[in-house]
């Protein structure tokens, strides 16, 4: 079992693959060569999971930062005998510059150590333990290093100091002082690849060097945004490039799996994946935080992951394309504070969710004036979409927050279907879709009835979760955001009153829904969700009411850890992170919160 807290964490990214490194120095989870696969250090979810770990002695204080306009990680411990600075980076490829983040990278990840000042005694402990910690690969010192050897996997280990090899697991006790530097790589390869091979000290430093300039240089290129919260939001957006599958444009939910919603739960879910629901919210996002380029690139992979079936349209895929994300639980792996089950796979993947046709040709929307080449076969595809919607909006279904109790009918899904024929009615030209047009404005009209007279709940004084129940559900903020009504309508700002008062804990922070309810038919409860927070904060400035909106947003991102990272959600009890973690939707949460405060600000 792992008890480090999730923010004592921070994320490093290739644009293929993720580690996280806690702040003793130890990478905790990593996997290679994409998000999704397994694990090769997974001690975050079981003490025997595989870690590796360079931790100085005698520590006085630790302090993070990423480097400049990067997500290149640099600690720095006060020891009592001196200053170490331990900086990390899954390397990027040669020459990366801008747009090409990314391209071409060699699946290595670079750690280097210098003493500043005195001297440091340091102890290394290197344990891979691939497939999620199911291999006890074979260890054999090389000259320059270690290689491991076990199932598909090919690791060599570049090491300026010898290792004491015992079983599977290797260790050093080395001493370093100041002016010193030595530079250690993990570098990964599969049996049918060209070798993973041993690095010389200056080719490593070389490639952590050429790293951080690869993040510089798409930052230069991307983040424009001016405005109060500048910092927070351009480090979401490269946290955003960072949870982005660089072949393919895909972007991950988070970059782990099974970070519990309770600490002992089993609301563990899979989030290595990258959902269609995420479209939209996460083309406005990096249109404030980074630029068009890697919008297109997102609409893209979801338009062609998406185009085998329509109806259903699948709800989410593999970072490659896949549809087949069946899920099933390791039992060997113990969870996070022994939150069992740790799962793989996602099951919602077989959901029939109806809101995700709204997310796609809301997207579509969004880069009308960017697809110059709309063919045939993207013109036919948004269409069906547009029909499916017309067509499907009647039927309950799973919902937003993908229940695995019964299908209902849920307000947010039957506005996002009323979204879908919006946005299919504006691109109706571009369409060439002027015969559709009665079809789709008829059932977008006669949805927009059924939500007023059926989604208002009278005794509740708000929008409710599904028609017909009384349940407070942050889903409902989304109204005035998509425009289904506007922001100071009276029964939005009823709905926006009575979340902000009756569905927040203590601290003033958003549940997405009571999961006491038993609505969602898992067991359990679950923290409050930073997502539905900065929705809150996001429809608060739509509607005028700015200081507040500005007070929600900045209690919100004031629970970003130390480098800047956001899990999903905050326990209501201790304040602590909860959840997989980066959590992408919390990071997109905040750009589009922060944006809308201040085009509210720029009003007059």
């Amino acid at each position: 079992m792992s008890s480090v807290p999730i923010a004592s964490h921070a994320l490093l990214s290739d644009c293929h693959s993720a580690a996280l490194v806690t702040s003793d120095g130890s990478v905790d989870w990593m996997t290679c060569p994409r998000f999704d696969s397994p694990s090769l250090f997974g001690r975050m979810l079981d003490s025997s999971a595989g870690h590796w770990s360079l931790t100085p002695r005698a520590i006085l204080s630790v302090s993070r930062r990423y480097l400049s306009r990067t997500l290149v990680l640099e600690t720095t411990f006060t020891c009592s005998s001196g200053v170490l600075v331990l900086t990390d980076a899954l390397a990027m490829g040669q020459g990366n510059r801008g747009h090409a983040l990314g391209r071409g990278a060699p699946h290595l990840l670079v750690r280097r150590c210098g003493v500043l000042s005195g001297f440091i005694e340091l102890s290394m402990e290197y344990a891979p333990r691939p497939e999620y910690g199911l291999l006890r690969p074979l260890l054999s010192s090389v000259d320059g290093g270690v290689t491991a050897r076990g199932g598909a996997e090919w690791l060599v280990l570049s090491s300026p100091v010898p290792l004491t090899l015992t079983g599977s697991t290797g260790v050093a006790e080395f001493r370093m002082s100041a002016g010193d530097t030595y530079a250690f790589g993990l570098h990964r390869s599969t049996l049918e690849e060209t070798p993973a091979h041993i690095w010389d000290q200056a080719d490593l430093l070389a490639r952590l060097d050429e790293t951080a300039e690869a993040w510089r240089s798409w930052s230069a290129l991307h983040q424009n945004y001016e405005g109060p919260w500048r910092e927070l939001v351009h480090h979401s957006g490269r946290v955003l490039q960072g949870l982005t599958f660089q072949p393919s444009g895909a972007i991950v939910a988070a970059a782990t799996t099974s970070l519990p919603e309770e600490v002992g739960g089993s609301r563990n879910w899979d989030y290595r994946y990258s959902w269609v629901r995420d479209a939209s919210f996460t083309m406005e996002a990096l249109w404030v935080a980074a630029c068009p380029d890697e919008v297109s690139d997102f609409f893209a992979f979801m338009t062609t992951a998406a185009a085998g079936a329509v109806e259903p349209l699948q709800i989410m895929f593999g970072v490659g394309g896949e549809h087949d994300l069946s899920e099933r639980t390791l039992p060997h792996l113990a969870g996070w504070r022994d939150s069992a089950p740790v799962r793989i796979g996602n099951g919602a993947w077989q959901q029939a969710q109806i809101d995700v046709y709204g997310e796609l040709l809301d997207a579509a929307f969004l880069l009308a004036d960017k697809i110059t080449d709309m063919d045939e076969d993207m013109r036919a595809f948004l269409v069906a979409l547009a029909d499916t919607a017309a067509n499907r909006w009647r039927d309950p279904d799973q919902g937003i927050w993908e229940v695995r109790g019964e299908p209902r009918h849920f307000l947010y899904s039957k506005v996002m279907c009323w979204v879908a024929l919006d946005r299919a009615l504006k691109l109706a030209d571009r369409l060439s879709a002027a015969d559709h047009v009665p079809f789709w404005k008829a059932a977008r009209d006669e949805i927009w009835q059924k939500v007023i007279s059926e989604g208002w709940h009278p005794e509740a004084g708000a929008f409710t979760q599904y028609f017909g129940g009384d349940t407070l559900d942050a889903s409902a903020l989304m109204m005035p955001i998509v425009g289904f009504l506007p922001a100071d309508d009276p029964r939005v700002l009823a709905t926006i009153d009575a979340i902000a008062t009756r569905l927040t804990d203590s601290r003033g922070l958003v549940y997405r829904y009571r999961a006491e309810s038993g609505v969602d038919g898992v067991a359990g409860g679950e923290g409050t969700f930073l997502l539905c927070t900065f929705w809150l904060a996001q429809a608060l400035a739509m509607a005028g009411r700015v200081a507040e909106a500005r007070e929600v947003f900045e209690r919100a991102a004031s629970y970003a850890n130390d480098v800047g990272l956001l899990a999903e959600e905050i326990d209501p009890a201790t304040g602590e992170l909860l959840g997989n973690f980066p959590q992408a939707f919390s990071h997109i949460g905040l750009v589009n919160a922060a944006w809308a405060i201040t085009k509210a600000v720029q009003q007059p």
